[in-house]
């Protein structure tokens, strides 16, 4: 019974004495700071011999992003700018379906 009472008046000295804010090994995280994002950006290629002709531009100052077919502005997602130059086209397709014609050699 003694070994009871000292057990539990044990458990009871580390409880009060057990600090609030016990310490983190002396090393306190420094808290990190974000700027607002800031750049311009832009490309092109024009590859005569390829055909590929195409670029993109970009600029961006905190939640405003803007690019030569959208723009953003904080959380209001993409907004798209499409435009089209030439007229659309639509060819009869081929029909790609049915056995491949015999060949004899």
């Amino acid at each position: 019974m003694a070994y009871k009472v000292f057990a539990l008046a044990s458990l009871v000295v580390v409880a009060i004495a057990r600090p609030d804010n016990p310490p983190t090994c002396g090393y306190s995280a420094p808290t990190p700071s974000y700027a607002p994002a800031k750049y311009d950006l832009n490309y092109a290629v024009n590859d005569q011999s390829s055909g590929n002709d195409f670029g993109h531009e970009e600029t961006r100052d905190g939640d405003h992003t803007q690019g030569s077919y959208y723009n953003v502005n904080g959380d209001s997602g993409y907004v798209a700018d499409v435009t089209y130059e030439e007229e659309a086209q639509y060819p009869t397709p081929k029909a790609s379906y049915g056995p491949p014609e015999p060949s004899y050699a």
